[in-house]
């Protein structure tokens, strides 16, 4: 296995990206794992790796470039503060759109890579990097045959950057995961998503995890539930299993 650290130039300067490979011979399918809000950490990097070794190369970006020097974060001494003071700051520097276009020279970085299989990748995301992973699917449809959601919030809301609105611009196939206890992703939210990719003819699975909480898939968020996370994990390795290794 290996795993490098490369600075990627994007529009708004340079983003520093963690790319980890699975062991044996390549070429290997890519995906990018679009991260939650708590940002660069050991937790997520770890969860990155998790997928590489099944299979694929991971880009791991950290989202909060823009921000400058940070953290490492702690979600679980993060939760027992201020949220908004602490996180605020760092997610005012990104955000949908800004997302999709770093994703621009992500995708760019990945075809200079002859370790690479295809050109149509996957893309994941968590909580904050859900909308990221579904906006940037749609931004740049051809490339992207697999997007998958997990706790993602605000998915479908009335700003004009919400993802539910490029719906028919999506060619990937897409699987969103949200939970019955998390007040970013209201059941009115997920039917209307859910709505959004029926009308675009979208091939997609909308599952809401009943018992879990935001955050369930991430390994150091309080509300990080095993049961739950390794069934999102047999969804998400199904998922891209049945679109980026033919």
């Amino acid at each position: 296995m290996a795993h490098e650290q490369v600075t990627i130039q994007t529009r708004d300067g340079e983003c520093r990206v963690h790319v980890m490979s699975p062991s044996g011979r390549g070429p290997w399918p890519a995906a990018i794992f679009y991260s939650d809000a708590g940002g660069m950490r050991p937790a997520v990097v770890e969860m990155a790796q998790r997928l590489a070794d099944a299979g694929y190369i991971v880009l791991l970006p950290d989202l909060f470039y823009r921000y400058g020097p940070y953290g490492p974060l702690v979600p679980k001494e993060v939760f027992k503060g201020d949220v908004d003071a602490i996180l605020g700051p760092l997610m005012a520097t990104t955000g949908n759109v800004k997302a999709a276009e770093d994703t621009e020279a992500f995708l760019a970085y990945l075809d200079t890579r002859t370790d690479v299989a295809g050109n149509r990748i996957g893309a994941v995301g968590f909580c904050m990097g859900g909308r990221m992973a579904i906006t940037s699917a749609a931004t740049y449809p051809d490339h992207f045959a697999a997007v998958a959601s997990f706790h993602g919030g605000n998915l479908a809301t009335s700003a004009p950057d919400s993802p539910h609105l490029l719906a028919s611009k999506l060619k990937a196939e897409v699987y969103v995961a949200g939970a019955d206890n998390d007040e970013s992703y209201p059941p009115a939210m997920a039917e209307r998503l859910e709505a959004a990719l029926t009308a675009a003819g979208v091939r997609h699975v909308a599952k809401i995890y009943s018992g879990a909480a935001h955050g369930w898939m991430v390994l150091d968020f309080p509300t990080h539930d095993q049961m739950w996370a390794e069934h999102g994990w047999k969804a998400l390795l199904a998922l891209f299993g049945r679109n980026l290794r033919r």
